[in-house]
C-alpha cells in the first residue's frame, strides 16, 4: 500500500517502488508530484484507476508493468468510472471472487426464508396444528387482557377513584 503522505515530498524527482509486492491503489496524492520525472510501480499488485490530471498519466506502460488491475489512460486496460464504482461498492478485488459480505446476505436471506417457512409451512399444511396454534395466541390474548383488568381494578380500589362494589365514584 503507498501511503496517502507521499504526496507531501513535493520536490521528489525520481520513484521506484517495483517489485516491492504493493497493493490498493495509487493515492491520489501523488497528483501533487509536479517534479516527478522517472516514476516505476511495475510489478507490483496495484488496482483502480491511476490518479487523473496529473502527470502521473504521461508515464508509459512501463512504469506500470505487471499491474493487471491496474487501469487508466495509458494503459491499455481503462475502466470507466461506472465500472470503478461497481467494483469499489461490491469488493470486486484483485482475485475477482464473490466478496464475503455478499455471501453473508445471501445466507442470511435463505436461512430467513427456510426457517420461515419451516415454521409457518407446518401450520398452512397442517390443519390440526394450525388451529391448536392459533387457539394458543387466543389464549395468551385473553389472560393478558385478564391479567390487565385485575390490575387496573386493583390500582382504581387503591387510589380510591372508583368503587367496584356498588359501581360509585368517590
Amino acid at each position: 500500500m503507498i501511503l496517502v503522505e507521499i504526496g507531501g515530498m513535493e520536490y521528489l524527482e525520481s520513484l521506484d517502488l517495483s517489485r516491492n509486492n504493493l497493493s490498493g491503489e495509487i493515492p491520489q496524492s501523488m497528483a501533487d508530484l509536479t517534479f516527478l520525472g522517472d516514476l516505476n510501480l511495475s510489478y507490483n499488485n496495484l488496482s483502480r484507476r491511476i490518479p487523473s490530471g496529473t502527470q502521473i498519466q504521461t508515464f508509459n506502460q512501463l512504469s506500470f508493468f505487471e499491474n493487471a488491475e491496474l487501469c487508466g489512460v495509458s494503459l491499455p486496460k481503462n475502466y470507466s468510472e461506472d465500472e470503478e464504482e461497481t467494483q469499489r461498492l461490491f469488493g470486486v478485488g484483485e482475485n475477482r471472487e464473490f466478496p464475503e459480505i455478499a455471501w453473508f446476505y445471501i445466507g442470511m436471506g435463505s436461512g430467513f426464508f427456510v426457517g420461515l417457512w419451516g415454521a409457518y409451512g407446518c401450520l398452512f399444511f397442517n390443519k390440526a396444528w394450525r388451529h391448536a396454534y392459533f387457539q394458543y395466541l387466543d389464549d395468551i390474548k385473553d389472560s393478558a387482557y385478564v391479567a390487565i383488568a385485575i390490575k387496573l381494578k386493583w390500582l382504581h380500589q387503591k387510589l380510591g377513584i372508583y368503587n367496584a362494589v356498588n359501581g360509585k365514584h368517590l
